[in-house]
């Protein structure tokens, strides 16, 4: 709070680009679902790119730390009105905000204040984005919990699709709680889709209570390695990297306090796959059905599947579409030769 509320005026303040976007043009569907979203809520919003994942018309999904709750109702269009969207942050209402101020102009820069008041600004719009999309009742709720207690927030097991969340994971104490939840919440073949920063070792207790380096979501960078340990842990799928993008700290005195460690901002995916849905190495088609991506969809780092391609995908990745949401968008035989394949979805 002091960090983004005092130090930081303005974006040439930042001593890091920890903010990058996502990589690559955001589909027509996500520019235009972005153009019907309240000007208010997008000009309060102080997220980091977009993290908005495929395949999402009726799908359920959470957003953990939701902030002022742009990247829901963009998401509310996309799932349509037969899915819904909650998001759930930390913070509570207005009361909250420093006493006797009110949020700054749209026109402010950064941070400048409280994200409570973001998330009085995502309740207050409920009614005239529902009205917007042509809506009869809401698909979007927000709610006030931490992400790594969702079950005290009434967040039931197995009743999400996605988990989404942007560059928030780094600043909870405990990250596989966080992810635990996660894997709770979502239904069999659900997926998380989630960027963060991650570091190339694990951090000195100098940096890890550096408040910079807090401040720039670096000192609580989670060591890429302890990402797929925690996620077989829990019980996910290996992590599948999206994209990557390397973060340079333009400061000498920041650096010296760095040391040798290099930062990423990467995007991962995670699946729950039931365990009866590993049968081995397969041959998938994609059909070309998703909104967006009909020509081609890019999964991964390692898999890119044309429409009408035939592709030799190893046992996890024939797990991970076998069992979640893109089943239908693609013909699965099994029959690949296993020793042909070269990597996995990590």
């Amino acid at each position: 709070q002091d960090y983004y509320g005092k130090e930081l005026q303005k974006s040439e303040d930042l001593k890091t680009n920890v903010c990058v976007t996502s990589a690559g043009p955001l589909p027509k569907a996500v520019r235009d679902a972005l153009e019907h979203v309240h000007e208010e809520v997008v000009a309060r919003y102080y997220g980091c790119g977009l993290v908005i994942p495929e395949c999402l018309s009726s799908c359920r999904i959470l957003d953990l730390g939701s902030g002022s709750g742009r990247d829901c109702y963009l998401l509310s269009q996309l799932v349509g009105e037969q899915g819904h969207v909650t998001g759930i942050d930390m913070t509570e209402g207005q009361v909250q905000c420093r006493a006797g101020t009110s949020p700054p102009p749209p026109s402010s820069p950064l941070p400048f204040f409280l994200s409570s008041c973001q998330v009085e600004v995502a309740k207050k719009h409920i009614a005239y984005h529902m009205d917007k999309f042509g809506y009869q009742k809401p698909n979007v709720e927000f709610l006030h919990g931490y992400m790594e207690k969702l079950g005290d927030a009434g967040l039931a097991d197995e009743s999400y699709d996605i988990v989404i969340s942007n560059c928030v994971i780094n600043l909870a104490p405990d990250k596989r709680a966080v992810l635990q939840e996660a894997f709770r919440v979502l239904k069999p073949g659900g997926e998380m889709y989630f960027s963060d920063i991650y570091a190339s070792q694990r951090l000195s207790e100098t940096v890890r209570k550096h408040r910079v380096l807090w401040g720039e979501c670096l000192a609580g960078a989670l060591y890429w390695k302890d990402l797929y340990s925690i996620a077989e842990e829990v019980g996910f799928s290996p992590p599948c990297l999206v994209s990557a993008s390397p973060i340079t700290v333009g400061d000498k005195e920041l650096e010296g306090i760095i040391g040798d460690c290099r930062f990423v901002s990467a995007t991962f995916r995670l699946f729950k796959v039931p365990g009866g849905s590993r049968a081995g190495p397969g041959q998938v088609i994609y059909n070309g059905g998703i909104v967006g991506h009909e020509r081609e969809l890019v999964f991964d780092a390692n898999f890119t599947f044309e429409e009408g391609e035939v592709v030799d995908v190893d046992a996890e990745m024939a797990a991970i579409l076998r069992s979640s949401r893109f089943a239908e968008e693609f013909l699965i035989q099994a029959g690949a030769d296993a020793t042909a394949l070269q990597g996995n979805c990590c």
